[in-house]
């Protein structure tokens, strides 16, 4: 049984969205053009980036928080562009899910 292929621009948002994600330093630039050509709308494509974005952003809150929590360090609430970390109670094996600043669902 074979696996269905994904439509290239399918491939190209999760690359662009992974590359986001992870911090590649490539930053999808490359897949952002393939986009583009295959006619994929902007309001699309922007989703896309909030969402990696917010998940990068999460991700790093959480490890962050739970560095200083082990590490026994209270440091103050961040400044700037970066959020307060929300509540961060998550037991493993838990999934949990949260929306972007402007509603978009990450899941």
């Amino acid at each position: 049984m074979s696996t269905p292929e994904l439509h290239s621009s399918i491939i190209a948002l999760v690359s662009l969205a992974s590359g986001i994600a992870s911090k590649h330093p490539d930053m999808g630039l490359c897949q952002l053009d393939k986009l583009r050509n295959m006619g994929i709308p902007d309001e699309q494509i922007a989703a896309v980036i909030e969402i990696a974005r917010h998940i990068r952003d999460e991700a790093a809150q959480k490890l962050d928080a739970a560095f200083d929590e082990k590490a026994g360090v209270a440091l103050p609430a961040p400044a700037g562009n970066r959020p307060a970390t929300p509540e961060l109670k998550v037991e493993s094996g838990e999934s949990c899910c949260s929306s972007t600043p402007s509603g978009q669902s990450c899941c």
